[in-house]
């Protein structure tokens, strides 16, 4: 089941915001990430705030099984969007066009082309759109087909993320993956036809019994769609999944911490050889065209707004989250009051803390003056011990290595001194 929910101060009945918010927001990018949190099935080593028929007390069979729990996901999100612009545009006199729109979940693509249509344009009502504004969409292969991308790419989606994870039958079976082993590279295909900008393929690595050669199988397929993005992510065996039971009853191994950073290695070997350049330590891209900007505004703790049941959000160092269950999210909109759950003001210390712990993760690197001067000399041994970069160093930029990168979250703890 998806994991709890932070706790935090209350969030007001009307979604206003503390002034910190407002300071500098004219100046500011703003981003939405749309949550969908329905899906056909449950993965195994899934804990995402996500829903299926049956857990949702509907039934699973019959093409409209889901259709009321859709429109009332839909009636809240166009709802919310009108909040965001109720509460936004009031700290400031300048209208604030949207840069990055992400819908995600769950599986959007499982909605249909319609309601996700419908959010766009009630994003567009209200703030507009920057003229170059990336907006992208998650989709799962097998709810994917010509006529779905057509109408996205109409509506104005211009990014395709596919849930790849693996090329092997083995490996998609362990993880419960209802797609088959070729169809997201069938779908990636029609997405480059149907005229989709910007395409991503993820994958999972370090599943239990997964081989070198299968991982190696499935770089090679990804390099051969040719797609101008990759994510790799090593399994992480989340608390209260279905996973985690059958690794604690011995079913299945725990993922071994050395295979995944030699997995990881491979990853990056075949990526850069490809012609991509890691500019996330779990993301490649082939030009700085293709990154995924919405993405990187949570890396480095820009703007954003989170629509829908459990999204999070951010918006001038305040930190706030819906409530989970989407009955409970759609009611608080039908009676026209915030979702949010809780929130938390960060001050400039907490700021700074988040700013290293996440930026470091990126290419770019971080600047020498943002570390204590206890975090100072951590950076110093860091460069000793080959998991930052001494040229970039000395030129005031903490850069990680490729040996930092299998390391970067303890080496950012370190760095926090």
């Amino acid at each position: 089941m998806p994991s709890t929910l932070p706790e935090g101060d209350p969030v007001a009945v009307d979604g206003s915001l503390p002034d910190q918010a407002y300071e500098g927001i004219a100046e500011r990018g703003l981003g939405f990430y749309i949550h969908v949190p329905f899906c056909a099935t449950r993965c195994g080593y899934c804990d995402f705030n996500t829903y299926t028929a049956g857990e949702l007390g509907m039934p699973t069979t019959g093409a409209h099984r889901t259709n009321s729990a859709i429109d009332s996901w839909l009636a809240g999100a166009l709802a919310e969007i009108d909040l965001a612009a109720k509460v936004l545009h009031t700290g400031s006199s300048v209208r604030r066009r949207v840069s990055t729109v992400f819908v995600g979940g769950g599986t959007p693509s499982l909605i249909g082309a319609g309601p996700l249509t419908a959010v766009l344009q009630r994003i567009e009502q209200r703030f507009g759109l920057a003229d170059n504004a990336e907006v992208s969409t998650e989709a799962n292969p097998e709810s994917t087909d010509p006529a779905l991308l057509a109408g996205l790419r109409e509506a104005g989606y211009t990014r395709l993320s596919l849930g790849m994870q693996s090329v092997s039958p083995k490996v998609l079976a362990v993880l419960e993956r209802n797609h088959t082993p070729g169809k997201a590279l069938e779908v990636a295909a029609q997405a480059r036809a149907a005229g989709f900008e910007h395409l991503n393929l993820d994958l999972i690595y370090g599943t239990p019994g997964e081989t070198d050669a299968e991982f190696a199988e499935s770089l090679q397929a990804v390099i051969e769609a040719q797609v101008d993005h990759v994510s790799a992510y090593s399994l992480i065996v989340e608390p209260g999944t279905k996973l985690a039971r059958q690794v604690k009853a011995g079913l299945l191994p725990m993922p071994d911490d050395d295979v995944l950073a030699d997995r990881y290695l491979l990853a990056d070997r075949a990526l850069s050889e490809a012609g991509m350049r890691w500019y996330e330590v779990s993301n490649w891209a082939t030009n700085d065209d293709a990154q995924c900007r919405h993405n990187l505004s949570y890396w480095s703790s820009g703007d954003w707004w989170g629509i829908g049941p459990g999204a999070h959000s951010h918006v001038g160092g305040v930190r706030w989250w819906n409530v989970k269950h989407p009955a409970k999210y759609a009611s608080a909109m039908a009676e026209g009051v915030s979702p949010g759950y809780a929130r938390e003001v960060l001050d400039g210390k907490a700021r700074r803390v988040e700013r290293i712990l996440l930026g470091l993760r990126l290419a770019a690197g971080l600047p020498s003056d943002l570390f204590t001067e206890a975090g100072t000399v951590e950076a110093g041994h860091a460069v000793r011990e080959g998991l930052l970069e001494p040229a970039d160093w000395e030129r005031g930029r903490a850069v990680l290595t490729l040996q930092g990168r299998l390391l970067a979250d303890g080496l950012a703890i370190r760095l926090l001194d």
